[in-house]
């Protein structure tokens, strides 16, 4: 298949076909350049998808490249499938518990595997109208499907299926993104392996199955498929799951992982893979025990490889290195033309972070500073994430130890979901919410929370952090009861008792015994 051809997307079902005739439409036919245009951007993902539409919605002519799949990662072969998968695994999980909720659920009852990955299929050809070619050319984008290169200081050529197109520019924007990291594992390559560019693909469910890597997308899928049925061996070279999350948060993640089924293989040294007549075989050292078990896929989520290749970036004097492309807090580049955003240039490899980077890229960009306008800065961001695992782990700001290596003090406060009366009716009581209050103040630093919808509760933090209010707005919050969110209150009201002190008390009983007479 030529490589600008439409792609062809395992299994080749009517979902997956309405998906690329969506983002990599086979009809396509790349307009003819007319003039140079305000920002040409290179690359379909999040990033590159908002910085065009915001500048196409301002009024600048705006060209927009992509080699593959429209939506990127995140649409195709991230955040959107495995959140289906995700789903329809915590469906399956809740069923084999129903028993806690005094339902009972006939013998016999079967799961689809099949089923789950075609309705993950459906949702997400649903999904891509939204990151379509046809839908941008109608927002007043000019879409080209093809290969874009730096050819000189204000030109990209434009590889494509019926010929080639030269673009100019006044400003670019690199949002190329990045690509699953193959770690150097003896045997692996030839052994096969899956990534999350490819596991999407899959229609049966592997009976038994090893993941390396315990970060994100890791304990997502091995997770979910451990509560499909799979014998699930999940590698990670440090200890626990989740490294740089909050080490009780992690844990209390981790412990749940196990009761599923997971197998956790942490501290792993010498991992080898061996192609056989039965399977792959997976030999690791673990806590000082050697493990030796054969699987029939392994998935590998050990980090972000920096989509730079091909791009030209020496023509046009764009530095680079391993973690991506070399931008300052505006996120321009070693050029003063061009820009980058998203995942060639973030450490936070997140859809949200893609998406705030394009914003800071247009104000930047099309709005120099001549003009009166302040430059925006990545500095700025206020950056929530989540894990989505069963519970979910959010968190937003500064760790404690972060706050330690900056010199800050914190006083630190947990409220646990045992005592949130909605958690435990759900019976979702195994988290907690955590803060960190610069101390003196009730200015909230950093939190984090462990529950079923945590990512859904972490936001309330991130507008009290990006907006300066501190804990005793959120403490003077009502809250609708009975929710789990309830606990965010709860946990902001232990620092109002802390800070309630004994003198302030003594004088009010006073006051009281006077009120009295």
């Amino acid at each position: 298949m030529n490589r600008y051809d439409e792609p062809m997307i395992l299994p080749n079902d009517e979902h997956n076909q309405q998906l690329v005739a969506n983002v990599h439409p086979a009809d396509w036919v790349n307009p003819e350049p007319t003039g140079r245009y305000n920002i040409v951007v290179i690359g379909a993902g999040t990033a590159g998808l908002i910085t065009a539409v915001i500048a196409a919605s301002l009024g600048a002519k705006v060209a927009l490249i992509e080699k593959h799949l429209m939506g990127g990662d995140c649409l195709n072969v991230g955040c959107v499938p495995s959140k289906g998968i995700i789903r329809a695994a915590r469906a399956w999980a809740d069923l084999r518990r129903s028993s806690e909720f005094g339902l009972h659920i006939p013998a016999g009852v079967k799961y689809d595997f099949g089923a789950v990955m075609a309705r993950m299929r459906q949702l997400r050809a649903r999904i891509s109208h939204n990151d379509s070619a046809h839908r941008y050319k109608n927002l007043g984008v000019d879409v080209y499907i093809g290969s874009g290169r730096f050819t000189g200081s204000d030109t990209i050529q434009v590889e494509g299926p019926a010929g080639n197109r030269t673009l100019t520019f006044a400003r670019a924007a690199i949002c190329s993104g990045a690509r699953a990291s193959v770690p150097p594992i003896p045997g692996l390559l030839e052994a096969g392996y899956l990534t999350n560019e490819t596991v999407f693909s899959l229609t049966e469910l592997p009976r038994r199955f090893g993941v390396m890597g315990a970060g994100p997308i890791g304990c997502e899928l091995a997770q979910s498929f451990a509560r499909f049925g799979s014998q699930v061996y999940l590698v990670e070279a440090e200890h626990g799951i989740m490294p740089n999350e909050d080490r009780d948060a992690a844990e209390i993640v981790e412990q749940q992982m196990l009761r599923d089924g997971v197998t956790l293989l942490c501290c792993g040294k010498d991992v080898k893979v061996q192609k056989t007549e039965s399977g792959k075989r997976l030999t690791v050292d673990s806590h000082g025990r050697q493990y030796d078990v054969t699987v029939d896929e392994i998935l590998v989520g050990v980090g972000r490889t920096p989509n730079v290749e091909g791009l030209g970036l020496e023509t046009v004097g764009v530095e680079y290195d391993r973690a991506g492309v070399k931008v300052d807090h505006r996120l321009q580049t070693t050029n003063p033309k061009i820009y980058a955003a998203g995942d060639i240039c973030s450490r936070y490899k997140f859809t949200h972070a893609a998406d705030a980077m394009a914003q800071i890229v247009i104000q930047n960009a099309l709005f120099p500073h001549p003009f009166g306008l302040a430059y925006a800065s990545v500095d700025s961001l206020t950056m929530p994430w989540c894990t989505f695992t069963e519970p979910e782990v959010a968190h937003v700001g500064l760790y404690e130890k972060d706050a330690k290596e900056k010199g800050i003090e914190v006083e630190t406060y947990t409220y646990k979901l045992d005592e949130v009366d909605r958690a435990i009716l759900d019976g979702e009581d195994n988290g907690f919410a955590r803060i960190h209050v610069q101390k003196g103040t009730d200015t909230i630093v950093g939190a984090t929370i462990v529950a079923v919808h945590a990512g859904d509760m972490i936001s309330e933090f991130s507008v009290l952090m990006k907006t300066g209010a501190g804990a005793k707005t959120l403490a003077g919050t009502i809250h609708p009861y009975p929710t789990q969110a309830e606990v965010n209150r709860k946990v902001v009201n232990l620092w109002r008792k802390a800070h309630f002190s004994q003198g302030t008390k003594s004088w009010l009983t006073k006051l009281f015994s006077w009120m009295r007479r």
